[in-house]
C-alpha cells in the first residue's frame, strides 16, 4: 500500500504535483509572445540569420517556468528512475489533454447576458486566449512526450558512466540535448507543417535555433537551482535513504 508516512512517497507526491502544475501553466500562458530584449530594458537587436532579416529575440511566455519542468524531470530521474519519469510524463500528458478538453467545453457554452462588455467581446477574447488551437496542443504534447523520453535516455546514459558523481553533467546535459528536440518539434509543427500558418523553411529553422539558444542559456543558468533542490531533498530524506533511492533508481 502507498504510505504517505514514508518520506520518499511524500517527496514523489510533491514533485508530481509541482511537475504537472508547471506543465499546465506553461501550456496556458504559452500563447503570449514577449520581447526578451525589451523585457530586459534593451532595444530589439534586429539581427539577420540565413537570409531572414530583422530578427529579434521573441519568446513564448511558456518558457518562463518550463525549465522547472525539466528540473523536476531530473530530480525524479535521480531518485525514482526511468519508470518514475515515464509515469510522471504520462500523467502530465493526460491532465494537459483533460484541461484543454474542459477549456473547449467552456468555450462552447453560450455566454450569459451579464457577461458582456460594450468595448470588448469577452467571449471572443476568452476563446482566443484559452483556445490555442488543436495544432498547438498537438505540437506541445508531441514535443513534450518525445523530449521527456530523450531526457531520460541521456540522463541514464551519462549516469551509467559517472555513477553518482557529476550531477551537473547528467542533469544539464540531458536537458540541453532534449531541448533541441523540444524546440524543433514545436516550431516545425506549428509554423511549417501547420497548413493554417505555414512559414518558409529557413524562417522556421531560424525561429527554432533562436528559441533553442535561449533555452540553452536557461538550462545552464538553472544548474545552481538543481543543486539547491538536490541539497534540500538530501537533507529531507537523509543521506542513507537518499543514497539507497539513487542506487535503486539507477537500476530501474
Amino acid at each position: 500500500m502507498w504510505n504517505l508516512q514514508q518520506k520518499e512517497n511524500r517527496l514523489l507526491l510533491f514533485l508530481t504535483a509541482f511537475f504537472v502544475s508547471n506543465a499546465l501553466v506553461a501550456e496556458f500562458i504559452g500563447i503570449k509572445i514577449f520581447s526578451v530584449e525589451r523585457t530586459l530594458g534593451f532595444e530589439p537587436l534586429n539581427f539577420s540569420l540565413w537570409g531572414v532579416q530583422n530578427l529579434s529575440i521573441n519568446m513564448s511566455a511558456g518558457i518562463l517556468n518550463w525549465p522547472l519542468v525539466f528540473i523536476m524531470t531530473d530530480l525524479v530521474n535521480e531518485y525514482y528512475g526511468y519508470r518514475g519519469v515515464r509515469a510522471l510524463t504520462r500523467l502530465a500528458i493526460f491532465f494537459i489533454a483533460y484541461a484543454f478538453g474542459i477549456v473547449y467545453l467552456a468555450i462552447a457554452v453560450v455566454p450569459a447576458d451579464i457577461w458582456q462588455n460594450s468595448e470588448i467581446d469577452l467571449n471572443r477574447a476568452f476563446a482566443f486566449i484559452f483556445g490555442q488551437g488543436l495544432w498547438n496542443i498537438f505540437a506541445s504534447l508531441t514535443a513534450f512526450a518525445v523530449s521527456q523520453w530523450i531526457d531520460v535516455m541521456v540522463f541514464h546514459f551519462i549516469r551509467r558512466r559517472t555513477g553518482e558523481r557529476k550531477l551537473w553533467l547528467r542533469a544539464t546535459g540531458s536537458t540541453v540535448f532534449s531541448q533541441v528536440i523540444d524546440s524543433f518539434i514545436v516550431t516545425f509543427i506549428l509554423f511549417y507543417f501547420n497548413p493554417n500558418f505555414h512559414l518558409p523553411f529557413w524562417q522556421v529553422l531560424t525561429l527554432a535555433v533562436v528559441g533553442y539558444s535561449y533555452k540553452f542559456v536557461i538550462a545552464l543558468a538553472t544548474t545552481p537551482v538543481l543543486y539547491l533542490a538536490h541539497g534540500i531533498i538530501e537533507r529531507y530524506l537523509g543521506k542513507e535513504l537518499a543514497h539507497t533511492m539513487k542506487i535503486n533508481a539507477a537500476m530501474k
